[in-house]
């Protein structure tokens, strides 16, 4: 009978944690790395070279690739015939783990775990509590898969119960579109079929820890239905035209994964939950001899891009800058960006419109008139850093705050990821705004820009407080332009047709 031992359990998961906070699946990095190789949008090319040239920076240097760290998700395998000589719980030494792993001076982890959920919403501190999925199984060992999902790709998880008689690929064909770029393709989707409501989502989830694998399915021909769905869901997925970060491309997914499970003869659920361009997981094995190990990469296995600002991007001067010149700005545009700019996501938005509802001023420092705003809970900095990774947040989730923020307090734009739904397009075409749009996926990256960093208002929110940033050729792309044209709708239209031209030729 083995003997698992606390101290190797928790050990373990923490350092896995931070393994995957640093490092890609070799699978999954290759895969962009082909898609890059092969993009022919230039937008889209682009982004996949900041996420490649940030996947290889975060390896070397051991620091997080996405600023969104994620909730961690732990599947655990545990044989009948293991003892644990342990004096806490399995899920104690799991929160335990995740403690230690997000607090960990030599790499500082993002906490984004809030309490409770609805209302108050407080930062737990440490990114606890997991999410655990524990399986009895026969045999003496611990097989555990851990996972850091980030919130941008799991808020756009989806769940139907289609009639049996429909067909799911339709299903999924037509759900991709809708949940916009805020899960920040390329990535991976998972798809579960069967079970319950429940018991479809676990099945999606589980299957994102997959290899990637599709190209060598297409080059030996699918053996089950399982893999003529997955080849059949990744071309039409593909020929949608959505791309890299929802600019337009050719590449949207790169993998399709699905587990199924049998189910009610009345009853046909299905889940879908994309992974995004941070991919992260990692699976180990505990045998009773001690914690688990894990091998880096090695770096020449990296794909060789290496992204370098255009030479026709436009510099632009934040600390004057004006919305005459903002107006001059067209979808499409690369700029870097030098200067002063504010950032706050949710909770200070929220915060600004309840100060501004009770006639109250905002706090000494925060002007946001003709300035700029990103939306960004940056990781804390270790030594010799002025900020951590710091990439942009998903963008539609601020539209309705974009009305106050663009009208009442002069706000002339606005830095994230994602598209602009219709109220924030409309806002900004109004009040002749503009919606920069940063790569997510190269949190790492676009931190090194960062100059100066300081909190201004708002401490108490943690990550999402109000800082002011000074940056230096800072990479964005112009998203919305003042007139409201939007990139997230030509690019991927443009694209679409693109694509079916080019399978007519071939």
């Amino acid at each position: 009978m083995t003997a698992i031992h606390q101290e190797d359990f928790i050990q373990s998961i923490q350092d896995a944690l931070q393994f995957i906070s640093y490092y890609h699946p070799l699978d999954f990095i290759q895969a962009v790395g082909k898609a890059w190789e092969k993009e022919q949008s230039p937008a889209a090319k682009d982004a996949l070279a900041q996420i490649l040239t940030n996947s290889r920076m975060c390896a070397e240097g051991h620091r997080p690739i996405c600023q969104d760290t994620g909730v961690v998700v732990v599947f655990l395998k545990i044989g009948m015939d293991v003892r644990w000589r342990s004096e806490l719980s399995v899920e104690e030494m799991v929160n335990e783990a995740v403690h230690r792993a997000y607090t960990d001076q030599d790499n500082t982890l993002r906490a984004s775990m809030v309490s409770p959920p609805y209302g108050r919403r407080k930062n737990t501190g440490d990114n606890t509590p997991a999410i655990i999925h524990t399986r009895i199984v026969s045999g003496n060992q611990v097989e555990v898969a851990v996972a850091a999902k980030g919130g941008g790709s799991e808020n756009k998880a989806r769940f139907a119960v289609l009639n049996p008689s429909d067909s799911l690929v339709d299903w999924i064909v037509d759900t991709v579109p809708t949940l916009g770029a805020g899960w920040c393709p390329p990535g991976i989707l998972g798809i579960g079929i069967g079970g319950t409501a429940e018991k479809a989502m676990i099945l999606a989830k589980e299957a994102l820890l997959a290899p990637v694998d599709i190209q060598e399915v297409r080059e030996r021909g699918a053996e089950n239905y399982l893999e003529e769905l997955r080849l059949d869901i990744f071309d039409r997925v593909n020929a949608l035209g959505i791309g890299a970060q929802g600019l337009g491309g050719l590449t949207t997914v790169v993998d399709v994964k699905i587990l199924d499970y049998p189910t009610h003869a009345a009853s046909l659920p299905v889940a879908l939950i994309p992974n995004c361009a941070a991919a992260r997981h990692i699976e180990f094995t505990l045998d009773g001899s001690g914690p688990a190990e894990f091998t880096p990469p090695r770096l020449e296995e990296w794909p060789a891009a290496t992204w370098k600002a255009s030479p026709d991007a436009i510099h632009v001067d934040l600390d004057n800058i004006t919305p005459e010149m903002a107006a001059g700005w067209k979808p499409g545009d690369r700029l870097l960006l030098s200067g002063k700019i504010l950032t706050g996501r949710d909770a200070a938005h929220k915060r600004i419109q309840e100060i501004l509802e009770k006639g109250r001023p905002l706090p000494d420092g925060v002007d946001f008139h003709n300035r700029f705003i990103y939306y960004v809970g940056p990781v804390d900095p270790v030594e010799g850093e002025v900020v951590g990774p710091a990439g942009p947040t998903t963008a539609t989730r601020l539209d309705k705050f974009t009305d106050l923020m663009l009208g009442e307090l002069g706000l002339l734009g606005m830095i994230g990821k994602a598209e602009r739904g219709p109220e924030a397009i409309a806002s900004i075409k109004k009040h002749r705004g503009v919606y920069l749009m940063a790569v997510g996926g190269a949190a790492y990256l676009v931190s090194q820009a960062i100059r100066k960093s300081r909190v201004l208002a708002f401490e108490d929110l943690g990550m999402e407080a109000i800082y002011e940033f000074e940056v230096e050729n800072m990479p964005v792309l112009v998203a919305v332009d003042s007139t409201g044209e939007s990139v997230h709708q030509s690019g991927p239209a443009e694209w679409r047709i693109n694509i079916s031209d080019i399978g007519r030729m071939q």
